[in-house]
């Protein structure tokens, strides 16, 4: 073990017991919930840490009568909600290897996944076996044994009829085996299927997160909120490392729901909050409400991590805390690696608007001693390219996951002597900080799709979402959703006055811009929504 390492001897490296662990070492942590869990949901939406160890074990049992154990594999496909972890440590208690699945796949690449994973127990609710059974795909014909949390279903066993069973021991796995497995967004298709381990996702990532930063930390007087998808490997690696930390209340929301959001945050105001970039979209307009009702007063610091984060969102954000020095935490990272580089924005960083080239940008540098990156010819990955040139970005970090679950050539494409090929361009300065352009598979040479989106949501405020997709044989297509479901040509026509020629834009409704669990825009479904026959410019060899 380095000497970084060792500092977290005491940091609970196995899931499987986690909380119990918690409860016997750390002080206890008071959990407000914007609704009670699918898991359990007569009891309530506030626990304590012993509470949570018993509702695990308890959890742990049912699993076990169903017919998970030591080397089995654990589905788990439900709405959006916290209880994906305590599933996940259940699972991982018995041996099992808990696979957490989104609702927000698709029927027909939910079916893939399952057939990837070929799954003992598939874990799930009637919603997700409803609207999988209309769209052609039985879910319970791809597992061992179905069991649903909210009532019966033909071929599926209601899990009451599990309960009351004792609880199994604790299984120990060793480091490098397999303790997870999670998807990636799915923006261009199928998800791949991300496999980590201990080493990967505790001792790496958790591990590093619970060190006493300065400002990241989080502290024993914070209200600490998250509104993510519970389903990410994020929300593994954040509930040790935030539990063990031992805030005094942590508030978690299962939707982006601004009226759920309000209720909560308002009754526990967080001083350190993550969210989706969606989610933080949404709530704009609780961030200019009046200061006694603004949920976001108090907070310290604000973190996102999962897709890019526009200019005014952040600065509505940093503008809504009555802090005199709030931080932004933007980061950039995934599935399979974790995070890559961070960057804190600060008021002054935010103070001009309109610009040409946002500062959101710059995504910082790599952490020291912990991830390397390089920007590489996407030709000759073996040939660095010049500071700000743009290329490729490969990743090394001890972080990386074990591999793709069924897909070993796919995983094989994206190494290249232990650099992992993280499928977006970029390019870096001469002092080593990282400018993600796009996706290759969305890439439109001699710009940045992202950063022109970034400048269209500076200079038309009630933009609410702005996507430009490549066109191979023609201009890049501005799809936008705008407030009041209209957009002023001469508006336009100004804001695009110094960007490169687009096509006219396409204005749609929030609800027609088709969306992964971490709020990303799926970008090949759009496409096929509103250019239906076009073709796009990028590869996508590195998806």
């Amino acid at each position: 073990m380095t000497g970084r390492g060792a500092a977290f001897g005491r940091l609970p490296l196995d899931l499987g017991p986690l909380f119990d662990t918690l409860a016997e070492q750390r002080p206890s942590v008071d959990v407000r919930l914007g609704r009670p869990l699918d898991l359990a949901p007569e009891r309530g939406t506030a626990y304590d840490t012993a509470q949570l160890a018993e509702l695990v074990r308890e959890t742990a049992a049912w699993l076990a009568a169903a017919g998970a154990g030591p080397g089995s594999s654990v589905a788990v496909v439900k709405r959006n909600h916290w209880d994906y972890v305590l599933l996940a440590c259940a699972a991982a208690r018995i041996g099992a290897v808990p696979a957490l699945l989104s609702d927000r796949v698709p029927p027909d690449a939910l079916g893939a996944l399952l057939r990837r994973l070929r799954p003992d127990v598939l874990v799930t609710q009637r919603d997700v076996l409803g609207g999988a059974r209309a769209a052609g795909v039985e879910l319970t014909a791809l597992a061992g044994r179905t069991v649903c949390l909210d009532g019966g279903w033909e071929g599926a066993t209601a899990v009451d009829e599990l309960r009351g069973g004792p609880v199994p021991g604790v299984r120990t796995r060793g480091e490098d085996e397999p303790l997870a497995v999670i998807h990636t967004s799915g923006t261009t298709g199928v998800p791949k299927l991300v496999v980590h381990s201990t080493r990967t996702l505790i001792r790496r990532l958790s591990a590093f997160e619970a060190r006493p930063w300065p400002v990241l930390s989080v502290r024993r007087e914070d209200t600490v909120a998250s509104a993510i998808s519970f389903a990410h490997g994020r929300a593994l690696t954040w509930t040790v490392s935030a539990f063990w930390r031992a805030p005094r209340t942590v508030a978690l929301l299962p939707d982006s729901d601004p009226a759920t959001a309000a209720a909560l945050l308002r009754s526990h105001p967080p001083t350190v909050l993550e969210a989706l970039p969606s989610s933080y979209v949404r709530w704009q307009p609780l961030a200019g409400s009046a200061p006694a009702a603004n949920p976001f007063r108090d907070v310290r610091l604000f973190i996102s991590t999962f897709d890019a984060m526009h200019p005014p969102t952040v600065r509505t954000f940093l503008d809504a805390t009555r802090r005199r020095r709030p931080l932004w935490m933007q980061g950039w990272g995934q599935s399979e690696t974790g995070p890559l580089s961070f960057r804190f924005l600060t008021r002054g960083a935010l103070a001009a608007a309109g610009d040409r080239h946002p500062t959101t940008r710059d995504l910082g540098r790599p952490v020291p001693g912990w991830v390397r990156v390089k920007v590489a010819d996407p030709a000759r990955p073996g040939r660095t390219v010049r500071p700000g040139e743009t290329g490729m970005l490969y990743a090394r970090t001890g972080a990386l996951c074990l591999g793709y679950l069924d897909e070993p050539e796919r995983w094989g494409r994206k190494l290249d002597r232990g650099w992992f090929n993280t499928g977006d361009l970029g390019s870096r300065t001469r002092d080593g900080r990282v400018f993600v352009l796009d996706r290759e598979v969305d890439m439109v040479p001699g710009m940045s799709c992202v950063e022109i989106e970034d400048v269209l949501h500076e200079r038309l405020p009630d933009v609410e979402e702005a996507v430009l997709l490549s066109v191979a044989d023609g201009r890049p297509q501005p799809v936008l959703v705008t407030s009041g479901g209209g957009l002023d040509p001469a508006r336009w026509r100004a804001a695009v006055r110094d960007l490169p020629p687009l096509a006219e834009p396409l204005v749609v409704g929030w609800d027609e811009v088709p969306r992964t669990a971490t709020g990303k825009v799926r970008r090949h479904e759009l496409r096929d929504r509103v250019l239906a026959g076009s073709a796009r410019i990028g590869t996508g060899l590195w998806t």
